[in-house]
């Protein structure tokens, strides 16, 4: 008798078990196991040491000189030579039928140094897009300042000071023709982008030679349900307390405090029913001054909280312009709390335009009808849809078992 043996699969990114990538990896492991997958994860995070065969990629004093060296010209990813040599011979050592390269732009590695030892080995490799970065000389996204040079060659860059801070060199030229010419190095790579938007911007650019295929992210519906307030969240109990009778519209703070959306923020406030709230969760510091109409609340202390949270509003709004696919649009759905969101980039694909909406993205007359328009017709067998339109499209184990089956297929 003939066995065959385990694929073994090495993931890495910068977080593990937390965090939206950092959970998508966990994910991921978790599903290898039950379909006789062995799978190791490499990452800087110590709570790598949590998933069954976890690696520490370099300490804190790397990470720390590295993300100093990076500010001199934008250039993440490429220092951290001997974490990077160590993690090589790691691989070496397992010896993984497939690498699966998530977020590698967190001060940790020298990206070109891993993606010459994986195209020198001829090790096959899956690249997933979480962001822009790795068609791009540096920036994780680029529409908000009407970018179109990372199709071509790069340089001048307009976000020198935002995403990956340059404080003396623009080499986004240099970083770009590395991405081309260490990425398409690999003689047997796919990459993955989260949303079919991320995929179809990836076919522009200098890695369109590549395998592009869309595997959207994933939600637990296990945990993101429609979810009573959990007895020991007394803050969250305070909070519904504290807003009794009124319509909750929550609202990402992340995104609704940038300045460019200070306009959408104003609309709501002095449109707003004397019944209704604006709910802003999240807020990292004592926020701005707000309207009497717009409540600030902190983080949340699990998913099960979140959940609840998601389930106490009457409906999500959420203006970010910029994101690879925004699973805070689904998870709120799958709590069956609708959602409208502006269009922009990949949160258009979370919703049905059915039960939940995408509108214009800028226009917060728009986006404030529709809201409203939930609000005043807000009934069970909507928020049941919205949950059945998540089950269909974003539900975890079905979306992640594409990942097993590109590992197989691979």
């Amino acid at each position: 008798m003939f066995s065959m043996k385990k694929i073994r699969i090495l993931q890495i990114n910068a977080v593990y078990g937390h965090g939206s990538t950092g959970t998508i990896v966990r994910d991921i492991e978790h599903l290898c196991y039950q379909n006789n997958i062995e799978c190791f994860v490499a990452s800087p995070d110590p709570m790598v040491t949590n998933a069954n065969n976890g690696y520490v990629i370099g300490n804190i004093i790397d990470h720390k000189l590295h993300a100093i060296l990076a500010r001199a010209n934008g250039a993440h990813a490429y220092f951290s030579h001997i974490p990077t040599f160590q993690l090589c011979r790691y691989i070496d050592k397992i010896q993984p039928d497939i690498v699966h390269i998530h977020n590698v732009h967190s001060n940790y590695l020298h990206f070109n140094m891993l993606l010459g030892h994986l195209a020198k080995r001829d090790i096959k490799t899956v690249l997933t897009l979480h962001d822009c970065w790795a068609y791009t000389g540096g920036c994780y996204h680029y529409t908000s300042v009407n970018c179109d040079r990372w199709q071509k060659t790069c340089g001048k860059c307009p976000k020198k000071m935002m995403d990956t801070p340059a404080f003396f060199l623009d080499i986004s030229s240099k970083i770009l023709a590395d991405r081309k010419k260490y990425i398409m190095s690999i003689p047997r790579l796919i990459i993955t982008g989260v949303s079919k938007w991320i995929s179809d911007e990836c076919k522009k650019s200098v890695l369109k030679d590549a395998k592009i295929i869309t595997i959207h992210n994933g939600v637990d519906l296990d945990i993101f349900k429609p979810t009573p307030i959990p007895d020991s969240s007394l803050d969250l109990r305070n909070l519904k307390v504290s807003l009794s009778g009124k319509r909750i519209i929550l609202a990402p703070a992340t995104k609704w405090l940038l300045p460019i959306n200070r306009k959408v923020l104003d609309y709501f406030s002095s449109h707003m029913n004397d019944s209704d709230v604006l709910l802003l969760y999240g807020v990292y510091d004592t926020p701005p001054l707000l309207p009497p109409n717009v409540v600030a609340y902190g983080y949340t202390k699990s998913r099960e909280d979140m959940a609840a949270l998601y389930t106490m509003a009457d409906v999500l709004v959420n203006c970010s312009r910029e994101e690879s696919l925004s699973l805070v649009n689904v998870e709120c759905q799958a709590c069956g709390t609708p959602v409208v969101t502006f269009d922009a980039t990949a949160p258009k694909e979370t919703v049905d335009n059915i039960n939940s909406f995408s509108v214009k993205a800028g226009d917060e007359k728009e986006l404030f009808r529709m809201t409203l328009s939930i609000l005043e017709n807000k009934a069970q067998e909507k928020s049941e849809a919205c949950r059945s339109f998540v089950e269909k499209k974003f539900e975890i184990n079905k979306n992640y078992q594409k990942y097993i089956e590109l590992y197989r297929t691979l």
